[in-house]
């Protein structure tokens, strides 16, 4: 089964808002085995969307539209389904009693005669029922696809999505199982490890595909497998994820989405009743606001410090000045000034450190753009490490923040 999805908006196109719609449905049609073929963002445009659905008709087993469907003037995908399938509105009473209620008990306010006009709906639409808001979901079937319109407020939409859609389609169609793997690496780039697993990537059984999703400091590597047994499934997955182990088991972390540095390192601290504290520079909070992005961090993470500047570096952290001077503040003495002070300061067991140049400017140093040092406060000492991280600035912050936290869990594991 192939599907499309379809977001409704200039306020997309122009930039305006970001379309998180499309990546919810895809997730949700994936986990009952329904295959998104092709995502697409169309304008405010009754000729647009006739077109776009007329593009999709017997291509696309199931067709979702978000957006177009609120009170106001220019929202017309409600008016173009009519024309698109030859229907005419009318007024569901029904559906006009959940729009009074809701507005009129939860909002209190009367509803106006636009919001009323929410019940009319296309004669002949299943209605998707939105019990969070006042704009109904509508399902139409033409020829060998379902068009399915769907408000785009987001709430709404994965309301309407969990308990209308998806057990409909459970319901109406016989689907093949997808399965999803996910492998998390630390510490090699995409092309080194695709060069360490390629002959075990080449003779990969044909129902099962490889995706690699690298990004700063990791990559995960997606194995999908699609079939109708789902035990053959599970089991040959899980058997090429043990010989993958035993290729790449030193860069691997975890097997699951989930499963980021900074989740695993405070999995280690947890287990073994240590702390953590941080000292940034030119990773600007990076690493503290990964550290804290994990719920109960607060039970191993001890707090941080952003000395950005080089004399918040000695009025904060206490830095010896005639260090900064004899070494520069880029510069590994620097680094470990910092992450011992901020082990000492927070009464951490380890502690990072972070001073570099991100660019574009070389500010108070005189190193190279794209030089960063980390360093590591141990209970057995302190060391650092230079890195050189180029261009653009966001990649020399995003690679740096993800080294230091990778190599203080290694560090972590020594102990």
């Amino acid at each position: 089964m192939k599907a499309a999805i379809v977001t409704v908006g200039d306020e997309i196109l122009i930039g305006q808002i970001v379309d998180t719609n499309s990546a919810f449905i895809a997730k949700s049609l994936d986990r009952i085995g329904i295959e998104v073929y092709e995502m697409l963002s169309i304008s405010d445009d009754r000729q647009h969307i006739l077109d776009t659905m007329a593009s999709l008709q017997d291509k696309a087993d199931v067709v979702i539209i978000t957006g177009g469907l609120g009170p106001t003037k220019d929202d017309v995908t409600k008016k173009t389904f009519c024309d698109y399938f030859d229907d005419e509105l009318v007024r569901n009473l029904e559906l006009e009693k959940h729009v009074v209620e809701l507005i009129e008990k939860a909002m209190k306010r009367t509803a106006s005669q636009m919001n009323k006009d929410q019940a009319l709906v296309p004669s002949r639409a299943t209605i998707l029922h939105n019990a969070v808001g006042t704009a109904p979901g509508m399902w139409m079937e033409k020829g060998n696809t379902v068009f399915m319109s769907l408000p785009g407020v987001p709430y709404e939409m994965k309301h309407i999505v969990e308990h209308e859609i998806i057990p409909k389609l459970v319901e109406k169609y016989e689907r093949p199982y997808i399965l999803h793997k996910t492998i998390m690496t630390y510490g090699q780039g995409e092309s080194l490890v695709a060069e360490r697993i390629e002959n075990w990537e080449d003779s990969l059984p044909e129902f099962i595909r490889l995706a690699y999703l690298p990004s700063p400091g990791r990559v995960r590597l997606r194995l999908s497998a699609r079939g109708t047994n789902e035990a053959v499934l599970k089991n040959t997955i899980e058997s090429e994820t043990e010989k993958l182990k035993g290729l790449i088991g030193d860069i691997i972390v975890g097997y699951d989405e989930g499963e980021t540095m900074e989740v695993m390192l405070g999995r280690l601290l947890t287990k073994k009743n240590m702390t953590l504290a941080a000292a940034e520079s030119c990773t600007g909070g990076q690493i503290a606001q990964m550290l804290t992005s994990v719920p109960g961090s607060s039970a191993y993470f001890k707090g941080g410090v952003v000395t950005y500047a080089t004399q918040s570096k000695i009025d904060v952290l206490g830095v010896d000045k005639t260090l900064i001077g004899e070494n520069s503040v880029v510069s590994a003495a620097v680094a470990e000034a910092m992450a011992l002070r901020a082990k000492a300061i927070f009464g951490a067991d380890f502690a990072v450190a972070t001073t570099g140049n991100a660019g574009p400017l070389k500010g108070d140093a005189d190193a190279e753009v794209g030089t960063v040092f980390v360093a590591y406060a141990t209970p057995n000492g302190v060391f650092s490490e230079r890195l050189d991280l180029g261009q653009p600035r966001e990649k020399v912050i995003d690679r740096a923040a993800n080294k230091a936290l990778e190599k203080i869990y290694q560090e972590i594991l020594k102990n």
